[in-house]
């Protein structure tokens, strides 16, 4: 294979043309929520820093940021519980990216498919 041929290394730089258009916090991370191909549920809200958006966009393996841990994981790497990223879109402020993804396994920490099955705060209104 030439090496114009090669696949992009994914542990390369993001894309400046891509990176220039992200308004990340203070911490350098921007917000990533990501929903289930096919059925659209939300599943999680992560974070990710520029390295792991760039991981995630040469290698379609979902990357975040862990806050706690202050370093890049990949989802699955430890549970099995992969996601196969099949589309990653920019909102249009430029701070939220929106992963689509093929969810092997829960999605969250605590073993629930999403990580917002627990909790509903408002449930939606009954039909009449």
């Amino acid at each position: 294979m030439a090496e114009r041929d090669a696949p992009p290394d994914p542990r390369g730089e993001l894309d400046p043309a891509i990176a220039g258009r992200l308004k990340r916090g203070a911490d350098g991370l921007v917000c990533a929520v990501v929903t289930e191909h096919g059925t659209g549920t939300v599943l999680m809200v992560a974070w990710m820093d520029d390295a792991a958006l760039h991981r995630t966009l040469t290698t379609r393996e979902a990357t975040y940021f862990s806050r706690s841990r202050h370093q890049q994981w990949v989802k699955g790497a430890t549970s099995g519980h992969t996601q196969y990223v099949r589309e990653v879109r920019l909102d249009c402020d430029g701070d939220t990216v929106l992963l689509v993804v093929e969810q092997t396994g829960p999605a969250c920490h605590t073993g629930a498919h999403s990580c917002f099955d627990e909790d509903v705060l408002l449930p939606p209104p009954q039909d009449p």
